[in-house]
């Protein structure tokens, strides 16, 4: 790390906000540091930082990207050309990060490729085993269709790779999988090329879910007043230092990463890649939030359902809290109308008021009757869930853990993994279980930890139903 540091410090990546470090591209705003309940190794502010406050700049000599590949390496260039239209930007980018790794210490990018994780666990690398751990039928096709999609993308390259000479190991639908998980968790946005770029250091920031609260509290609202005073003092000062955005790629031919809100030192500095539900996340990030306030849950809906009104299929879901969309909600309205009044009322259903007490009593039994036929039909609940989740943590640092299980969650979930591993536990105390092993643990982990926030948001959904069930009871009564 102290090597790539140096190599990125000559390339001019700082996290000065005035001149770049001479020595170093890290310690004036920002330090490598460990958050290991807050997805690992990440940064850390080096001192007090301002909402908005330029904390790393990376000129474009230090980005990883398609086109400073292809300058560098005219064989590369030509091939990608002639296979063009056909290829996409996202294979032309895995393509050139292959080739560069094929070159071992010889690439100029040797020390950053050095430093990047050896597997991961987007959705696309389950197994079969972890993908039906998902248990529910839409997270499982999402994760089986993402696979079947870079499979596709794998075949396809595979004749330019070959043609290109690239070794063996590196034709590999593993190698290229390994590659596309590193574009898809790792790039950032640039304008001329749909792939994104690879940041050396710019990719240590771990995320933090987009949240309209990170403005309201008086702390940011002095800095915005602070950048106000500044933009009137130096306006150039002002436009190249700080914004309240988290950054791009800018005029200044550098990507410039801002602050996306107040932080003390020693606090982990974070980034919003995007809004992302925890299944997104999963699926291009390999890693889901335990509170993710951008969280949707769906639930299998009859197709008449689907297709009324003029709502999209991805706005009829349940949120966090339990609560359904306001299309949801609306959808329900007009679906349980009589479809003779239909046309009447949808002004009405569509400015969002409920028709009568009685239309909405039936509504929101309806939907308690739908969340729990949806529980009932998993495999496993709440609380078999949650205990399975301490035993894989245990499990991942020693198999004696196994002599604690009761018989049903062993018959159920463990035993069925290592039949699928084809392993044979030895459950003596100082045991530990292969590399393999231990990865697919933490893929399972994830899978199980999906589904158990996704019973909870149902159980949150019923519990909310059921409570407005009472309120309008009380008023019908009441009238």
């Amino acid at each position: 790390m102290e090597a790539l540091l140096r190599w990125a410090a000559e390339l001019g990546v700082s996290d000065s906000p005035s001149a770049p470090s001479p020595s170093s591209c890290l310690g004036r705003s920002l330090l490598i540091a460990d958050f290991p309940d807050a997805g690992g190794r990440g940064l850390a502010a080096a001192r007090d930082l301002r909402r908005g406050e330029l904390v790393l700049r990376a000129p474009r000599a230090a980005l990883l990207t398609s086109d400073r590949v292809m300058d560098d390496d005219h064989r590369i260039a030509s091939s990608v050309a002639s296979h063009l239209p056909r290829l996409s930007s996202v294979q032309t980018l895995i393509i050139c990060l292959l080739s560069e790794v094929g070159k071992g210490n010889s690439s100029n990018w040797y020390l950053y490729l050095s430093q990047l994780p050896s597997y991961y666990t987007i959705l696309a690398t389950f197994n079969d085993f972890e993908t039906e751990a998902l248990q529910v039928d839409e997270a499982i096709w999402v994760a089986q269709k993402a696979l079947r999609g870079i499979r596709s993308d794998w075949e396809e390259a595979t004749p330019l790779m070959k043609g290109l000479g690239f070794k063996p190991k590196l034709l590999m639908f593993k190698s290229w999988i390994w590659a596309f998980a590193t574009v898809s968790s790792r790039t950032l946005h640039i304008a001329w090329d749909d792939a994104g770029c690879l940041c050396p250091i710019g990719d240590l920031f771990n995320y933090a879910a987009p949240n309209d609260d990170n403005s309201s509290t008086d702390e940011d609202r002095d800095d915005m007043m602070h950048q106000e005073t500044n933009k009137m003092l130096d306006q150039t000062d002002f436009d190249s230092s700080e914004k309240l955005t988290d950054g791009g790629y800018e005029d200044v031919n550098e990507y410039r990463l801002y602050a996306r809100k107040r932080y003390r030192k020693g606090e982990q500095v974070l980034l919003a890649y995007g809004t992302y539900t925890n299944l997104e996340l999963l699926e291009h990030y390999g890693f889901l939030l335990g509170e993710n306030p951008n969280e949707k849950i769906y639930i299998p809906l009859d197709l008449d359902l689907c297709m009324i009104g003029s709502w999209p299929r991805d706005s009829l879901y349940i949120l966090p809290n339990g609560h359904p969309s306001f299309a949801l909600l609306c959808a329900l309205r007009l679906w349980t109308t009589p479809r003779n009044r239909r046309k009447a009322l949808s002004h009405q259903i569509y400015s969002g008021s409920l028709l009568s007490v009685e239309s909405e009593l039936e509504i929101l039994k309806w939907l308690v009757k739908k969340c729990k036929e949806t529980l009932q039909q998993l495999p496993t609940t709440i609380e078999f869930d949650d205990n399975l989740l301490v035993l894989l943590c245990k499990l991942q640092n020693s198999t004696s853990c196994i002599t604690e299980m009761n018989r049903s969650i062993f018959e159920q979930e463990f035993a069925p993994f290592f039949r699928f591993h084809g392993f044979k536990l030895d459950c003596s105390i100082h045991s530990k279980l292969p590399v393999r092993l231990l990865r697919s643990l933490e893929r399972w982990g994830l899978a199980v930890q999906w589904r158990c926030n996704y019973k909870r948001t149902l159980t949150k959904c019923i519990v909310h139903c059921k409570n407005l069930v009472h309120e309008l009871s009380l008023q019908q009564n009441q009238q």
